[in-house]
């Protein structure tokens, strides 16, 4: 999601200058004990997680945070192929900008986010608006372990083991208009806990949006873990959006409000460079960014500094299971 240059004072780091935050040990082993849980197993401690992390933060703490039970669900078009990004990778190299501009910095300043008590208001043109508790959120649905690719805009990519259940779950609970055809995310914008947010960077609060039928399609994944384990607070704890076959920055993180529009939101890196950041932002390697090519990748943990790119897979790999929803679409003026 860069769009500071170097010029401008930042300065973006290669993965080999970052510290690792976290150790991430037996991945497999853990995911066999928790695969025949369902939703809310394991959530009891998630308190317990909430005072650690208003204390010296999961930034700096090492080993492992609350384990997220879910059943291991396997996804056409997915990574049956791909291996797993570290979790030491994935959790030290981020992009949200509430905590900074470096990929580092959200690992290091993201403990101060307060994760509990959260909710998500639900709003707009819905038959039933309602404000969730995350207790209520985590109810609603039996969790699933999902491995989805997830490529950034900047060229880099990886491959998450992501904890959370179709969005679709949530949308048939509020009941939609017949005039709702957008979403927008709404992602908490707090200066007092998130030090970044007031800067020059983006418009905040951080905002995000997906048509209708996006936003429903069951691989279009709400979020509260990832490896197993509750989200991290530096990948958008406690509920995040994902949506693989689009860039990152359309997975709007610590969200707090859902609303239902009739017309197109203006979203956060769209008002910030709309030549740059359209708002579909499908992946798509025939398109590139206005300041470098998107037709390659660098997969972060395995790729290193000086091997070949791999080739970027028009819509992150998941074209047979999403492109129908794009059928007729110029998608070079729809970027």
């Amino acid at each position: 999601m860069l769009i500071k240059s170097p010029a401008d004072g930042f300065e973006h780091p290669v993965p080999s200058e970052i510290t690792p935050q976290v150790i991430y040990h037996g991945r497999r082993r853990m995911l066999q004990q928790l695969a025949t849980g369902v939703a809310g197993v394991g959530m009891a401690s998630w308190a317990a997680r909430d005072g650690l992390a208003q204390g010296a933060g999961w930034g700096a703490r090492p080993g492992k945070l609350t384990a997220l039970a879910a059943k291991a669900t396997a996804v056409e078009g997915g990574t049956t192929s791909d291996k797993v990004t570290p979790y030491k990778d994935a959790s030290s190299y981020n992009n949200f900008y509430e905590f900074g501009t470096d990929k580092a910095d959200p690992a290091v300043n993201a403990h101060t986010l307060p994760i509990s008590p959260w909710a998500v208001e639900v709003e707009g043109l819905v038959k039933k608006p309602a404000k969730f508790s995350l207790e209520d959120l985590l109810k609603l649905s039996p969790m699933e372990e999902r491995i989805y690719r997830l490529r950034c805009v900047e060229g880099w990519s990886m491959v998450i083991p992501w904890v959370g259940y179709s969005l679709a779950e949530l949308i048939k609970k509020v009941e939609p208009l017949g005039s709702a055809k957008y979403v927008e995310f709404v992602s908490l914008a707090d200066p007092k806990t998130m030090p970044y947010v007031g800067s020059r960077v983006l418009d905040w609060p951080y905002l995000e949006g997906l048509r209708l039928d996006e936003a429903r399609h069951p691989l279009t994944l709400l979020g509260f873990g990832m490896y197993g384990e509750v989200m991290p607070n530096q990948n958008g704890a406690p509920v995040r959006l994902v949506v693989p076959w689009k860039y990152g920055f359309k997975s709007g993180k610590s969200i707090v409000k859902i609303r239902f529009t009739e017309k197109l939101p203006a979203t956060a890196w769209s008002k910030a460079a709309a030549n740059e950041y359209g708002f579909y932002s499908n992946v798509n390697p025939q398109v590139d960014h206005p300041r470098w090519s998107q037709a390659t990748e660098r997969r972060i943990g395995e790729d290193g500094l000086f091997a070949k790119k791999r080739k970027t897979l028009m819509f992150n790999g998941y074209e047979a299971q999403v492109g129908q929803l794009y059928a007729g679409m110029d998608l070079k003026k729809f970027y």
